[in-house]
């Protein structure tokens, strides 16, 4: 086993690494302030997710406070995790030392990793609890030892509180295993013990829900109107392409599992993909939602293309340097590595009045700071009297997570948002003779307050559109009953 570990070590030392090194890079994620935003009031559910990021955040807060690298080493962690487990599900499945390289291999060049094992979000967590449980029942398959069903219950419970999607996993496997010895396993005792474990573990979200009015199905309907609806069905498969080299590795994974004497076995693992791809596609998913089902195809493959090569090893090294080498140039485009002025130059892009259209998640992570900061000097030109009733409204999630979790640096009291989760945490004093808006369009503050002054309007040259050229107000004199305006904003919350 000393052979392999130094391959594992290797290749995990090198996604850290790289990881690492783009961590540090721009900013908070908008994501990323809601999921430390929530932090700050654990509970068993949210209305946009489950609480296991939640406490991820606190574990961060209290290890690194709102240290960038600090939180952001947690999806990192976790992407590591599923390049080990990719390797070591290579080996369970009776790969040698090449295919453990190669399957270690496919995890460094598969590059919506790099994105995902960046942002602080569940994706990451996703990801690792699939190839968790994938790596749990191929231990079961070889050994039928009733521990691995167990833990496969326990990885399954711990997933349901970190997202939802694991659902669609969780009927690929059950679907899956009506192939393993013509569905032998529902006779074990244990699996179902394991399924009841499962439950346990995600009950007290489940009672969140009901006593919230399933925010989940509210969500899931607001995202269905205002993103899923607008997602070509093709998409969804045609995304799949966009990464040929290492879809190769993945397609050999599959029909090795359905038709090598070596590997069908583990048909269940081809027939749970077949149907949580298949699902997906139905639902009319995001994309990236299926990348969590890679890791432990591109282990099946790198196991056949092993024993196909057996004479010829070195073209393992071949395909592993053809599959790497080419994506090596991109890493800057999914994890911060270049500093902006260089990435900037790197894609091309152009600028316009010293402003930069940027692209993706990067343009997201620009513009908090100095939205913080403007609201601070705002707020210090109050009277000590003004400050203590005093409250920040800002009109997004990420406005009011970058007041919430940059803010606590300059001492700003909690702000309030009718967006999301923040909704539910309240209007905080409906008697405040100040507020400070920030984001909200002059309409709406109009609606609310009788005395209203534009302090200024916030432009970025890097910060995402909607986010460029925002009003911050100082408010006074409500013309409407805040707690009435409050409530009746509950089913816009996810506008």
């Amino acid at each position: 086993m000393k052979k392999y570990l130094s391959i594992i070590l290797s290749l995990s030392i090198v996604k850290f690494l790289i990881q690492w090194y783009g961590n540090r890079n721009y900013g908070f994620h908008r994501d990323e302030l809601l999921h430390l935003s929530v932090s700050e009031h654990l509970d068993w559910g949210y209305m946009e997710f489950p609480p296991f990021i939640a406490l991820i955040g606190k574990i961060s807060y209290w290890l690194f406070d709102y240290s960038l690298l600090g939180v952001r080493l947690f999806p990192t962690l976790a992407g590591v995790a599923v390049l080990i487990l990719c390797c070591l599900i290579a080996r369970e499945l009776g790969g040698k030392s090449k295919a453990v390289f190669l399957s270690g291999i496919c995890v460094l060049a598969f590059l919506p990793f790099y994105r995902n094992h960046t942002l602080f979000q569940p994706v990451a967590f996703d990801q690792l609890f699939w190839t968790l449980g994938f790596y749990f029942i191929i231990k079961f398959i070889n050994s039928e030892n009733k521990k691995y069903l167990i833990l496969l219950g326990i990885t399954l419970g711990l997933g349901l509180l970190n997202k939802y999607t694991i659902l669609v996993w969780a009927f690929g496997l059950f679907i899956g295993l009506f192939f393993y010895k013509n569905g032998k396993v529902y006779r074990n005792k244990w699996l179902y013990l394991s399924a009841f474990i499962a439950l346990l573990i995600f009950l007290p979200n489940i009672f969140w829900q009901i006593q919230n009015d399933f925010p989940l199905l509210k969500h899931l309907q607001a995202l269905n109107e205002n993103q899923l609806d607008e997602i070509n069905p093709w998409d969804f498969g045609l995304k799949q392409l966009s990464f040929p080299f290492t879809l190769i590795i993945s397609l050999f994974g599959l029909v090795a599992f359905l038709v090598d004497n070596n590997l069908k076995k583990y048909r269940t693992v081809a027939i749970a993909a077949l149907v949580i791809f298949s699902s997906m596609w139905l639902l009319n998913a995001k994309a990236y939602y299926l990348f969590a089902i890679y890791p432990v195809l591109f282990a099946g493959g790198a196991v056949k293309l092993e024993s196909l090569l057996m004479k010829k090893p070195v073209w393992i090294y071949v395909i592993a340097a053809s599959i790497f080498l080419p994506v090596i140039y991109f890493i800057p485009e999914l994890t911060p590595v270049l500093p902006i002025e260089k990435y900037v130059s790197y894609a091309n892009l152009d600028k316009e009045n010293g402003r930069v259209e940027l692209t993706g998640d990067y343009a997201d992570m620009f513009g908090w700071e100095e939205q913080v900061k403007l609201v601070d000097s705002v707020y210090q030109s109050l009277s000590p009297k003004e400050k203590n009733n005093c409250v920040l409204w800002a009109e997004n999630y990420g406005e009011a997570g970058a007041l919430k979790i940059l803010g606590k640096k300059y001492n700003l009291p909690d702000p309030i948002s009718r967006h999301g989760s923040f909704w539910t945490w309240g209007y905080g004093n409906k008697d405040a003779e100040v507020w400070i808006s920030l984001g909200n369009e002059k309409e709406s503050v109009e609606h609310v307050f009788e005395d209203v002054e534009l302090i200024k309007i916030i432009t970025h040259n890097y910060a995402i559109g909607e986010e460029n050229g925002i009003p911050l107000y100082i408010c006074r004199k409500p013309k409407v009953d805040i707690k009435t305006w409050w409530r009746d904003y509950e089913e816009h919350v996810f506008d």
